[in-house]
């Protein structure tokens, strides 16, 4: 029977985005298939530190060498050392995170994009960061034997920015794990807020990493607007401090909100269905996204979005959100005051949002996977 290799380093280094991408895909994984042997790639780790094995044909290889050396050694030095000397002999490798490291003879090759936007938003990246990535992200797409895009917004840009053929590249879409739902629980919901510091206010809630492309400066104005107008509505961003962050600082002084603005950093992933819950919306204006779950979380919990109308998101959102361009203030204001202010569009949403979730699971993204698995391995 053919063996996997899979790079769980992002799941086990990351705490958000693709960190909890490619945990809840392997533990839907596990949950499909408890046959095939499956290898787990964990740079930066040691043994102690690993959970349980996520199921008995699922084999843990730590390294003690970090992320970012490996990344100096195969993608910097180009050394050419196999990540089978670490994991055994595979049939084939996944590896999870832009980049392919070296691998054995013979090994068929996987590599998921998770998006573009160090190219098509390259003033949201860091500069070291951009230039890393637009060496090593196109030679991995061009070496790999196949391709999964997050979403057919990442799909496209493959094909039109690097050239990719459309039929190396396989869109799998990512599902909303069942812990999110709906939290009515007073108690519950007040435990949380306490802990994260957040008042009774009605709240706009954000998460990702504090960094541009997640446009909180223009939230911060569009909130600052709405309170202007007598909405006494305050904003709690989570998220783990990123890159580039200046602007928003200087936004949120400018802007005299930071008595408003609760930046309540990484938060547990337990505590996000409460998070969501408790907020009168959440708010999604990124100015690019390889996917969106947090669209998705936040409608499985039943609170309504407004997201923007570029790159994955209306994709994700389908009819289920308010869309806005993400660069226009005036449009972000007027479409979260709609969601403060009109129940009927609220009712609207959050039914159409509920829908739209569950469409997105885990279990349907594990079999689309094993498909591409065995398509990849079947092509010799």
């Amino acid at each position: 029977m053919p063996s996997i290799g899979i790079d769980y380093t992002p799941a086990f280094d990351q705490g958000g985005g693709i960190g909890r991408l490619v945990r809840d895909l392997i533990t839907a994984l596990a949950h499909e298939d408890s046959i095939t042997p499956y290898h787990l790639f964990v740079a930066g780790a040691k043994a102690a530190q690993l959970p349980l094995s996520p199921g008995p044909n699922f084999a843990w290889h730590p390294l003690p060498l970090s992320a970012e050396w490996m990344a100096r050694l195969w993608q910097r030095a180009r050394v050419p050392v196999p990540v089978t000397w670490f994991i055994g002999h595979v049939d084939l490798f996944h590896a999870t995170d832009f980049v392919l490291p070296p691998v054995g003879r013979g090994v068929k090759t996987i590599l998921t994009v998770h998006d573009l936007s160090f190219v098509r938003v390259p003033e949201t990246a860091a500069p070291n960061l951009r230039a890393y990535l637009n060496v090593v992200v196109p030679r991995s797409v061009a070496q790999a034997d196949h391709i999964i895009a997050d979403s057919q917004a990442t799909k496209d840009d493959l094909c039109v920015l690097y050239g990719t053929p459309a039929d190396k590249v396989t869109v799998l879409l990512s599902g909303v794990d069942p812990r999110f739902a709906r939290v009515t629980d007073e108690a519950r919901l007040r435990e949380v807020h306490t802990r994260y510091g957040i008042d009774e206010r009605p709240y706009v809630f954000c998460i990702g990493t504090v960094q541009p492309r997640k446009n909180y400066s223009r939230v911060i104005q569009a909130l600052a607007h709405l309170r202007g107008e007598g909405l006494d509505v305050q904003l709690v961003i989570a998220g783990g401090k990123g890159w580039l962050e200046d602007e928003m600082y200087r936004t949120l002084h400018a802007a005299q909100m930071q008595e408003h603005v609760r930046l309540i950093g990484f938060a547990r992933d337990d505590d996000l269905s409460a998070l969501y819950s408790g907020a009168r919306l959440t708010a999604f204006p990124s100015l690019y996204e390889g996917f969106g779950l947090p669209i998705l979380e936040s409608m499985a919990c039943g609170t309504p979005v407004v997201t923007a109308n570029v790159s994955s998101l209306p994709e994700v959102a389908g009819d289920a959100a308010l869309l806005i361009d993400p660069y226009d203030v005036d449009n972000l204001t007027n479409a979260l005051r709609r969601l403060m202010t009109d129940d009927s569009l609220r009712n609207t949403l959050i039914q159409r949002g509920m829908t739209q979730a569950q469409q997105f699971t885990w279990a349907k993204t594990a079999r689309q996977l094993r498909a591409v698995y065995a398509h990849v391995l079947a092509d010799v």
